[in-house]
C-alpha cells in the first residue's frame, strides 16, 4: 500500500487576504489541505467567508473582517491573528481591486483607490507580519500580482502600477530581510477561471484562450499550488523572485 503524501506545510501558521472568493478562496483551501493552520480576511459578505471557514480541512483556521488599506484596520486584525495562533510563519497578500478605465477618463479617487488598496495595503499586512517573523528569525510572504505589471493593459494603467510596484517593494524588502531568513517572492497570475470571468460567455473565454499558448485559462488551483511552493521549506533558497503563473501568455 502507498503512503499518503506528506502535508507540505503541516504545523505552519498562515494568513491570507481576501481569502473568501476567488483565487484567495483556492489558496486558503489548498493551504489547510497541505496542514497549515489558516486565517483569512473578507471586507464584505461574512456569509461566504463563513462558508469558506467551514468545509476547511483540519482545525483550529479563523475568518476576520479587515480593510487592508487602512492601518488601524490591520493593526487590530493581525492582534487577533496573533492571539489565536502565537505567531505566524507564513503571509499571502492576495487581496485587491480594480477601478478600470481609459487613462484619460480615470478619476483620481479611481486611481488613488486602487493605490491604496494594492500597494498600500501590501506594504501595511507585511510591515505586519514582518514584526512577529523577525522574532522568529523565519517566515515566507507570498505576493500575488498580475501579468499586467510586466505586459500593461489599455484602461488598467492604475492595476498596472499597483501590482508593478508591488514587485518592487518585495525585491527591496528581500534584500532588507534575507539575512534574518525571511523570504519575499511573488507569484504573477494571467488569466485565471474565477466567479468574475464566469460572466463571460463561452465566446468571449474562447477568444482570450486563443491568446495563451497553453490554451485555457489557469485556475484558482494553479495558483494555489505555486503559493504552496514559496510558503515551504522546499523553496528555501528563492527570494525575491516573481513566479509566472499565466500558460505562456507573457515570456
Amino acid at each position: 500500500m502507498n503512503n499518503p503524501p506528506a502535508m507540505r506545510l503541516a504545523g505552519q501558521r498562515i494568513l491570507v487576504t481576501g481569502g473568501s472568493r476567488g483565487i484567495g478562496r483556492a489558496i486558503v483551501e489548498t493551504l489547510a489541505q497541505q496542514g497549515a493552520r489558516v486565517a483569512f480576511t473578507y471586507t464584505s459578505r461574512p456569509e461566504a467567508a463563513q462558508a469558506v471557514l467551514e468545509g476547511l480541512s483540519g482545525e483550529g483556521h479563523m475568518t476576520l473582517a479587515m480593510n487592508i488599506a487602512d492601518s488601524a484596520s490591520v493593526e487590530e486584525g493581525f492582534a487577533q491573528v496573533l492571539e489565536q495562533f502565537s505567531g505566524l510563519d507564513g503571509l499571502v497578500n492576495n487581496a485587491g481591486v480594480t477601478r478600470d478605465q481609459l487613462l484619460l477618463r480615470m478619476k483620481e479617487e479611481d486611481f488613488d483607490s486602487v493605490v491604496q488598496t494594492n500597494l498600500r495595503g501590501t506594504f501595511l499586512c507585511s510591515k505586519a507580519a514582518l514584526k512577529t517573523m523577525l522574532k522568529a528569525r523565519k517566515g515566507s510572504i507570498v505576493n500575488i500580482t498580475s501579468v499586467i505589471a510586466h505586459s500593461g493593459n489599455p484602461g488598467q494603467a492604475n492595476y498596472a502600477a499597483s501590482k508593478a510596484g508591488i514587485e518592487g517593494m518585495t525585491r527591496a524588502m528581500a534584500l532588507e530581510l534575507a539575512s534574518r531568513n525571511l523570504r519575499l517572492n511573488c507569484i504573477a497570475p494571467g488569466f485565471i477561471a474565477t466567479d468574475m470571468t464566469d460572466s463571460l460567455d463561452e465566446e468571449q473565454k474562447a477568444k482570450i484562450a486563443e491568446r495563451i499558448p497553453l490554451s485555457r485559462l489557469g485556475s484558482g488551483a494553479d495558483i494555489a499550488q505555486a503559493a504552496v511552493f514559496l510558503l515551504s521549506e522546499e523553496s528555501g533558497y528563492i527570494t525575491g523572485q516573481v513566479l509566472h503563473v499565466n500558460g505562456g501568455l507573457y515570456m
